[in-house]
């Protein structure tokens, strides 16, 4: 059915309660827009229309207009409803547990918890251990927690509710570390496998992820996404997907042919400006090689990158194409599979966390004008096949203030709850977690 549109609704959740409802009454709303004043200066953004050019979907997005003037111009889908779930200090990706725990790493070296029930409700969240090092995702499987931290592959027995401290963890394998883009994102397979992404340290580092034939040492086998080979007497890491450049976004979609395959959002380059390479959407596959730092996708093409004085590992024809492109300078993020009958499903496959980078038109660097940056959003994106071309179709907007660039929020990653409800976290701007309901 087409997804019409209305005024939104922005509320807050009662930090007094063990169990945040659904609706939220509206005495709630001046304590949120109070505290999101606090956190990022008042904003007013007047209304505006916001479409991809060239993309046309039957989901519209108009003014939320009982959000208060001195809040962004929010707009979101028809029945939807956002509520700030709570405020949390660089949350960054999120896991959601067997058991309906809700577990989120962060940039301030915690683990952070909260529990789901089956209505969508869910209890306070807490700091469930502190780590080190970046504990920037994770994922339980069976009884064991894993998390990714900058070098390293951490883990612990867990069990449902238990506590933890940071003595419970070990280090079961080293990771390529050091400065540069220092993510590290895990995903659980299909079958139960670990795999992990992460970038390479910079725009044209010479570093190839599948490198060990080449020559290269670990620290430079980056770009690209790993598994975690766990038979015979020590894991390893295998290269599973290499070429790209800064992968954050890890996610399984369910195949036609019943065979999954794992998408990857990936952070396309800072030295060919504002407009050029833009950022990927990819099938990671098995062997897949994305070209980068050698070649950019530029306009249908891959186009050779003069920065990087070292050939190619691989033929140019090897390259495989992306499934989708979203506008250079937006640095996607989080990725979540929109499931069978959700309100959103008719109109895209995927969700995408777009953070917003800090390149300033027109020539890509951070000195321009802030109001120019690409405006952090929620993008619903349907992805390419052999017959059709890819779409791209905003969710959630109006983050960013249009005169002085101020972002309210930056989302980070996303996730769908088993009730169908939006869960994102933002960790810039007003921090914390984020859900959006759909009637």
């Amino acid at each position: 059915m087409p997804i019409e549109t209305h005024a939104a609704h922005l509320t807050s959740a009662s930090p007094r309660r063990p169990a945040l409802p659904r609706a939220v009454p509206a005495r709630l709303m001046t304590r949120l827009v109070t505290s999101v004043a606090v956190a990022c200066l008042a904003l007013s953004l007047p209304a505006q229309a916001e479409t991809e050019t060239g993309t046309s979907s039957s989901l519209s997005l108009v003014s939320a207009q009982q959000v208060p003037s001195d809040a962004p111009a929010l707009k979101l889908p028809e029945g939807a409803t956002l509520e700030r779930l709570a405020s949390l200090d660089s949350p960054r990706m999120l896991h959601l547990t067997d058991a309906g725990e809700l577990l989120i790493g962060s940039r301030a070296e915690r683990v952070y918890r909260a529990q789901l029930t089956p209505d969508g409700n869910l209890s306070a969240v807490k700091t469930l251990v502190e780590l080190s090092g970046y504990p920037h995702s994770l994922v339980v499987r069976g009884d064991r927690l894993y998390v990714a931290t900058t070098a390293a592959l951490l883990v612990a027995d867990y069990s449902h509710g238990e506590s933890l401290t940071r003595d419970d963890f070990r280090e079961l394998i080293a990771l390529p570390g050091s400065g540069g883009h220092n993510s590290r994102t895990l995903s659980l397979g299909p079958e139960g496998g670990l795999y992990l992404a992460l970038g390479i340290q910079g725009n044209c580092s010479n570093q190839y992820l599948a490198g060990s034939e080449q020559g290269y040492s670990f620290s430079e086998r980056r770009g690209g996404v790993l598994r975690l080979e766990e038979s015979g007497d020590a894991p390893h890491w295998r290269p599973w997907a290499s070429g790209l450049r800064n992968p954050v976004g890890l996610a399984w979609q369910p195949g036609m042919a019943g065979e999954p395959r794992l998408l990857a959002t990936n952070n396309g380059p800072d030295h060919w400006g504002y407009e050029q390479p833009r950022e990927l959407v990819v099938a990671a596959r098995e062997g897949s090689f994305h070209g980068m730092p050698w070649y950019q996708w530029v306009d249908g093409n891959w186009q050779a990158d003069d920065c990087i004085a070292s050939d190619s590992p691989r033929e140019r024809d090897e390259i495989a194409p992306p499934l989708a492109e979203i506008p250079a300078r937006s640095a996607p993020m989080g990725i979540a599979v929109v499931p069978p009958g959700h309100p959103l499903a008719a109109d895209m496959d995927i969700v995408v966390a777009v953070h917003g980078s800090w390149g300033t038109a027109p020539s890509g660097n951070a000195a321009g004008d802030p109001a120019s940056r690409r405006e952090p959003r929620l993008l619903g994106l349907k992805l390419a096949t052999p017959d059709t071309e890819a779409r791209l179709i905003p969710v959630l907007t109006g983050l960013q203030d249009s005169s002085s660039g101020q972002r309210w929020i930056r989302p980070l990653d996303v996730l769908f709850g088993p009730e169908g409800s939006l869960y994102f976290t933002s960790d810039s701007g007003a921090a914390g977690l984020y859900r959006l309901t759909f009637d």
